[in-house]
């Protein structure tokens, strides 16, 4: 028994710990480490971790080779890179998508670390946090002519590179910045003596860990293992999107004009990309370049979304356009004096920013469009997707206030266990656990009056502790993703009498006085109702005319124009135009001239093909029967 010994032996899969002999020989030693590993293929052994004084197959004894008990040798499989420094691969792209792969930094730069704890997952980030990831950005300062008496290369205090997490700097821009940006925070997490050797982006969960067979399941038992942790909200430091900004004013007043025309409240999806905010040290600007009103029941204080059929095209649509789907608005508008056009300035400290049903449909949205991240176990962490509220300000003006809410709020919401408070809508409330379901407790920090910092259960909760701000503009000079003229009614608008037909077409066409015709198609609204209408959808073969918008290509979109469909779509709309063409507008790009008299009858395709019984109009085109 004396001379038993115990050798650990380091692998790449981890340690094993190899019992043995003092006289047993190295090539004895090496058989029992292949059956320990399971090795099929050729490996070395190493007396040293620098992978020096390779222990070989001989028939010396492994006292003679002085390996003793309780040693550690280093186990390299056949194929292994020979040098000391360890190379991670950062992602790995779905072989689905047609983005590039995220190239391997070298190891000194913090972007590349990733916390060695767990395996990187398999996840395709975002492309703008693909370029962000490889982006240096520090902040570099000039020389101070007053501070630094040092050479024009050297670098003291006072000039040297800030990193982008640098709480001082960002207080000191005009206006303050209150949250670092999400790839600042990521470079602060993997920066440091480690290289975020231990950091980790870990998702809340509320929920009762599943798999926990020593006791009944809940509510007859529940113990530490399984039970969720208690939660103490707090302000989050960073945030996901750090600017919104609108590429030009016509988008907001199209929206706007739903509730000057009815006085109510409406609703909509925001397409567009995100793109570097430079003003910020590697931060993220949410360009909105269309927005999309689903079906929706309206009044003066309310809005009810329904089922949408057509959300699976739209959001087809965007992608074959470059664009994504970014956030959501909506308006909270009350008219103050109709002669001035001011309206009244209710959101603010004294009652509320977002309200807690705001805040928790924000949530929902949030989850729905969670952020691909390979820092974290699940492949994702947080969301990109912003809430814009279109609200009274100070001045009794219109104003665009662009929000988001924490993960912590993401995760409440998710697990189903926050609350509205019916009367008070700055609460929220966290439910109490039921026989149903388990809810952990939550808690705020607040102080007393007695300025004590003093932690109180969240029911209620000021949903203040859930909201990030962000700054929501309208560039200097408009940008135009859809450079169209001409307005095309916007889709679920028939209660205002706007509606998406073939007669609209007709009309919008003939009132057309550009030449080009990808400027006349170049409108989101035009495109989506050539694809989603019912009478003659053109899902199958508008992809080129897509392409040219995205292009902004005008022989592609010419080549599009020759083709059987818009032959096809030009002689609907020469049919119920009801007016003859102009010499500058739609009969001077081409198209056939419509009839003199709208009185004309005749049955459409879909009343042809989908043998319609003959009443008056069709339902399907407003077009009348033959």
């Amino acid at each position: 028994m004396a001379d038993t010994i115990i050798v650990r032996v380091q692998s790449p899969d981890g340690m094993k710990k190899i019992a043995s002999t003092k006289r047993d020989t190295a090539t004895a030693f090496l058989k029992k480490v292949a059956k320990e590993f399971g090795l099929n293929s050729e490996f070395s052994v190493y007396l040293n971790r620098n992978k020096t004084e390779e222990l070989l197959s001989q028939n010396k004894t492994l006292s003679l080779l002085k390996i003793k008990h309780g040693d550690m040798l280093y186990l390299v499989p056949s194929g292994s890179p020979s040098t000391s420094g360890e190379v991670m691969d950062t992602a790995t792209p779905h072989t689905s998508s047609s983005l590039p792969p995220v190239s391997t930094a070298s190891s000194s730069s913090s972007s590349s670390m990733i916390p060695r704890s767990f395996s990187a997952p398999q996840v395709q980030e975002d492309e703008i946090d693909q370029y962000l990831s490889k982006q240096d950005g520090k902040i570099y300062r000039n020389k101070d002519p007053q501070l630094c008496h040092h050479g024009s290369l050297g670098k003291c205090v006072h000039c040297v590179p800030l990193e982008p997490f640098d709480e001082d700097y960002l207080n000191h821009l005009d206006p303050p910045v209150k949250h670092m940006s999400f790839h600042a925070y990521l470079r602060k997490l993997t920066g440091g003596a480690d290289k975020g050797k231990f950091a980790a982006l870990e998702n809340l969960s509320c929920k009762i860990k599943s798999g926990c067979e020593g006791h009944p399941p809940w509510p007859e038992g529940i113990c530490t293992k399984c039970q969720p942790s208690a939660l103490t909200l707090n302000r989050q430091k960073y945030r996901h999107v750090d600017n919104i900004m609108f590429e030009n004013h016509t988008i907001a007043d199209h929206f706007l004009d739903f509730w000057r025309k009815t006085g109510s409240q409406r609703m909509g999806y925001l397409y567009g990309r995100f793109t570097e905010k430079k003003d910020i040290p590697l931060g993220i600007r949410a360009e909105v370049a269309a927005i999309y009103e689903p079906p929706q029941n309206a009044s003066q204080n309310s809005l009810e979304l329904v089922d949408d059929p057509k959300a699976a095209a739209v959001d087809e649509i965007a992608a074959k356009l470059g664009l994504t789907k970014v956030g959501w608005i909506f308006s909270d508008l009350l008219s103050e004096d109709t002669r001035i056009g001011t309206v009244r300035y209710t959101r603010n400290n004294d009652s509320h920013y977002l309200s807690a049903e705001e805040c928790i449909t924000a949530g929902y949205f949030q989850n729905l469009h969670s952020n691909p991240c390979r820092l974290s176990r699940d492949g994702h962490f947080g969301s990109k997707f912003v809430t814009v509220v279109a609200t009274g300000g100070p001045d009794n003006q219109v104003h665009f206030e662009g929000y988001q809410v924490s993960n912590q709020c993401m995760a409440l919401v998710r697990d189903e266990c926050l609350l509205p408070c019916k009367d008070a809508p700055e609460l929220g409330y966290a439910k109490e656990s039921s026989s149903e379901q388990y809810v952990p407790d939550v808690f705020f920090k607040d102080k007393d009056k007695f300025g004590n910092d003093v932690t109180f259960l969240a029911r209620p909760l000021p949903v203040e502790y859930l909201i990030i701000d962000i700054t929501t503009t309208f560039p200097k000079d408009p940008q135009y993703t859809f450079s169209s003229t001409q307005r095309f009614p916007i889709e679920n608008r028939d209660i205002m009498g706007e509606t998406q037909n073939f007669h609209s077409l007709a009309t919008y066409l003939s009132q057309s006085t550009s030449t080009s015709f990808l400027e006349i198609v170049s409108d989101f609204h035009l495109l989506l109702f050539l694809v989603t209408n019912e009478v003659m959808p053109l899902r199958d073969s508008i992809g080129l005319l897509l392409d040219a918008v995205r292009t902004s290509d005008e022989d592609l979109a010419q080549t599009w124009k020759k083709s059987e469909q818009w032959a096809t779509i030009e002689q609907l709309c020469s049919t119920v135009g009801g007016q003859p063409s102009s010499s500058q507008g739609y009969g001077a790009m081409g198209g056939p001239s419509a009839p003199a008299s709208s009185s004309a009858m005749w049955s459409c395709l879909h009343c042809t093909f989908m043998n319609q019984p003959g009443t008056e109009h069709c339902e399907m085109c407003s077009l009348p029967h033959s």
